[in-house]
């Protein structure tokens, strides 16, 4: 379910996308691909995370679609991606790159945002050329590369043993969410926003989460717990830039400390006082914002002639035009924690 069914208005209602079509990846799983904006507007590519949707990104899609083509996809398995057998890195790279392909044309650049496990999509499929042909420049919103389960303070515990055990039993759960209770609301936002996310922020998130089926949630988190992307990271040679919530306990900022040391070319570390793991919608601004900037950096205004590449696509829609790429130099300042 990509749709937040209750709410009529405000930022975290999903819009309603200029098209929306079928891709095929290379193991015949079927991702559900909206496009927002106008055709021949610079691209950007949204890529979420565990248990979310393209719901999640409805802020960043609102404020973009204004002057830019957002392109955003479920997850296999994820909102109305059906689930699939296979999963893995390999899985989340080859799915991209079927996005790619399928959205962009030959030569054409966008900036791709990953937020958690969207984020982790992008290191996996560093090494894929076409991924590197089509990628400008990246944003990664409150993920990691390594060690996620030792890495969290999910439970209350020093780092250890113990901790690990205990937060592996909890984000593997096979137990289903049940519906959306006041207990559940406090619940979620414990383990993934901020202290002081408002409420409506809460209810997005719950909604989206809990829209994720039981099986689907258990079989990506194993793979999150055995996830090694180190050298995928080593390998983003665009510009990258990296933003975490200094609340964040399933990717704290020990992880984006680490991805802006291993990055060859990390072009801005943010750290968000309070914000916890769900930075795109307790900073929607901001988040906005930094993929707004990687666009007018690193993409030209609009695109040349040629014409996008459908195969692999049911339902392609219109016709876009290709664009040439440009370099720019982006600079931005850190902002330190309070």
């Amino acid at each position: 379910m990509s749709r937040l069914l209750h709410d009529a208005a405000g930022p975290y209602v999903p819009p309603v996308p200029a098209h929306e079509r079928t891709v095929v990846a290379a193991d015949g799983a079927r991702i559900h691909v909206e496009v927002h904006g106008r055709e021949d507007a610079p691209a950007v590519v949204l890529a979420h995370g565990w248990c979310c949707s393209t719901a999640f990104w409805a802020a960043q899609i609102r404020a973009l679609a204004a002057d830019h083509r957002v392109i955003a996809y479920d997850q296999r398995g994820h909102g109305r991606s059906p689930a699939n057998p296979a999963c893995g890195t390999e899985a989340l790279a080859d799915d991209l790159e079927a996005v790619l392909a399928a959205t962009l044309a030959p030569g054409e650049q966008a900036v791709i945002a990953g937020h958690s496990m969207g984020g982790m999509t992008v290191m996996a499929a560093a090494t894929r050329p076409r991924v590197r042909a089509h990628a400008a420049a990246v944003l990664l919103c409150s993920t990691g590369s390594s060690r996620l389960v030792a890495s969290s303070t999910v439970v209350p515990l020093g780092e250890g043993r113990v901790r690990t055990w205990l937060t592996r039993r909890i984000l593997g759960s096979r137990a289903p969410l049940g519906p959306v209770t006041p207990l559940a609301r406090r619940i979620l936002k414990y383990g993934t926003l901020g202290p002081g996310s408002a409420p409506h922020m809460v209810e997005a998130c719950a909604r989206i989460v809990h829209a994720c089926p039981r099986g689907v949630r258990h079989a990506w988190s194993q793979v999150l717990d055995l996830l090694d992307l180190d050298q995928g990271v080593r390998e983003l040679g665009m510009p990258v830039e990296v933003v975490v919530g200094t609340a964040d306990r399933l990717t704290p900022p020990v992880q984006a400390r680490a991805l802006a040391a291993a990055l060859p070319n990390c072009v801005g570390l943010t750290e968000l006082p309070g914000v916890g793991h769900m930075t795109p919608v307790e900073a929607p601004d901001l988040v906005t914002g930094k993929i707004r900037a990687l666009a007018a950096a690193h993409l030209p205004a609009g695109r040349t002639e040629g014409t996008v590449r459908t195969e692999g696509v049911e339902g392609a829609g219109r016709v876009g035009r290709a664009r040439t790429t440009e370099t720019a130099e982006i600079a931005v300042h850190a902002e330190e924690s309070a």
